[in-house]
């Protein structure tokens, strides 16, 4: 394996992968290769798809919904791309384990995979004293479901030297924000899952991303009505950071933000504890 990759991640700061993905000469790196997306029905995953696809890749499709992702299989296919559809509930282990052995019979592996497919829940713990179900569920699609699928395709992506998988996470995993236990708790767990497979797997051509987005317009946030006006990322924008982390390859692409709040969380922790104490009472609970 080429060392220049793994100079390129221990040197090459956000501007740097913004000017190469930039400048990259086309075709796209993605030309030709095979990116497995879930959750690629709606939101974050659909445009992700398109855009992925746009740019050369056979975009393997899966989400629970088989209507919703024919319809995104047909668009593609309408503007000249490449996809299949595969539909799995990522709860159910048995379906991922099937899913897996049929992508790998058709495939033979697939070269980059987007953990996309989650779950957000919004409720203060003051409000879970009885739900810890909320919690195990949260888990199930947001880490154990992802962990499967990952497991089940690295192999593949060993034994050909190179793969990329990229995690779609949250700047809360730096904020620590109240009302969002279950969720950020799941999506740390993905965080750190990722970072350590892509520290074990370096050397055999495999590398992670864990995009932590901020606010992005989907139906996902639309039980939280706070949110009808607040500042949100559109899915497409969203997209175009998916594509840049399966193209330039960084340990992770962050918000001003999250990376703000994670400073002032690690270095003053007492403060920023009665802040955000402070925010959880004056703000309300979700709908769910």
């Amino acid at each position: 394996m080429s060392l220049t990759p793994i100079l390129t991640r221990l040197t090459a700061g956000p501007a740097t992968v913004v000017r190469a993905v930039a400048g990259r000469a086309l075709p796209s790196r993605l030309a030709g290769r095979t990116v497995l997306i879930t959750g690629a029905s709606s939101g974050i995953g659909e445009a992700s798809a398109y855009a992925v696809a746009a740019r050369g890749a056979h975009v393997l499709l899966v989400a629970r919904r088989a209507d919703e992702l024919d319809r995104v299989r047909a668009a593609i296919e309408e503007r000249g791309g490449r996809a299949t559809a595969y539909v799995c509930d990522l709860v159910d282990p048995e379906q991922v384990d099937a899913l897996v052995a049929q992508v790998l019979a058709e495939h033979g592996a697939v070269d980059a995979l987007v953990n996309n497919a989650g779950r957000s829940i919004r409720r203060s713990v003051r409000n879970s004293f009885d739900r810890a179900h909320d919690f195990e569920r949260t888990m199930a699609i947001n880490y154990h479901g992802p962990v499967r699928l990952t497991l089940g395709l690295l192999p593949a992506m060993v034994e050909q030297r190179h793969g990329h998988v990229v995690n779609v996470v949250t700047w809360g995993v730096q904020a620590k924000s109240p009302k969002f236990a279950a969720y950020i708790a799941s999506k740390t767990a993905l965080d750190t899952f990722g970072r350590i497979v892509g520290r074990e797997l370096l050397l055999d051509g495999v590398t992670v991303t864990n995009i932590r987005f901020a606010l992005v317009r989907t139906p996902m946030i639309g039980p939280t009505k706070l949110y009808d006006k607040a500042p949100a990322m559109s899915p497409e924008t969203a997209a175009a950071r998916i594509v840049l982390a399966l193209e330039a390859r960084p340990l992770t692409i962050n918000t001003a933000a999250g990376t703000a709040l994670g400073l002032f969380t690690t270095f003053v922790p007492a403060a920023s504890d009665v802040v955000f104490a402070v925010a959880d009472r004056l703000l309300p609970d979700s709908s769910r």
